[in-house]
């Protein structure tokens, strides 16, 4: 079996909240446009973990997720006649709240973290986060899952 790999996925909570993904269990992680974020979604594996964050409100960790299916056509894209779906999504389901909800300022604050994708690209919606910057955000919010 492959090594899992680590991963953070952003949401506005007046989008698509935590409180909405615990409530669906596994839900479609669709509407992602950006190539960079595409490709991220196309590389995660059945089994991946990845943290749940609201952004643009509360700005923080609040949640773990885990892909329970691989990269498939998103079904929100509206696809002209002829032409392949260029966009995926992964189905994610919900494994439990972060403990202590891991803020965005206590993430700037720490420098172990300084060149996470989520500082160093902040638009950036879907990212790897590396086994040891994942062990130290599980740390910060109380995480032992």
């Amino acid at each position: 079996m492959a090594e899992r790999r680590f991963w953070l996925v952003k949401s506005e909570p007046d989008a698509f909240s935590w409180q909405q993904q615990v409530a669906n269990g596994t839900e479609p992680w669709t509407g992602v446009r950006n190539a960079q974020a595409a490709s991220f979604l196309r590389a995660m594996r059945r089994g991946d973990r990845a943290f749940f964050y609201h952004s643009n409100v509360g700005k923080e960790i609040v949640g773990v997720v885990e892909v329970a299916r691989e990269a498939y056509p998103d079904p929100t894209e509206a696809v002209p006649e002829g032409r392949a779906p260029r966009w995926v999504c992964t189905d994610m389901r919900a494994v439990g709240p972060m403990p202590r909800p891991v803020p965005l300022s206590a993430i700037k604050a720490e420098p172990a973290l300084a060149e996470i994708g989520l500082i160093r690209q902040s638009r950036l919606s879907v990212m790897p986060i590396s086994p040891e910057h994942w062990a130290l955000l599980c740390r910060m919010g109380g995480w032992e899952g």
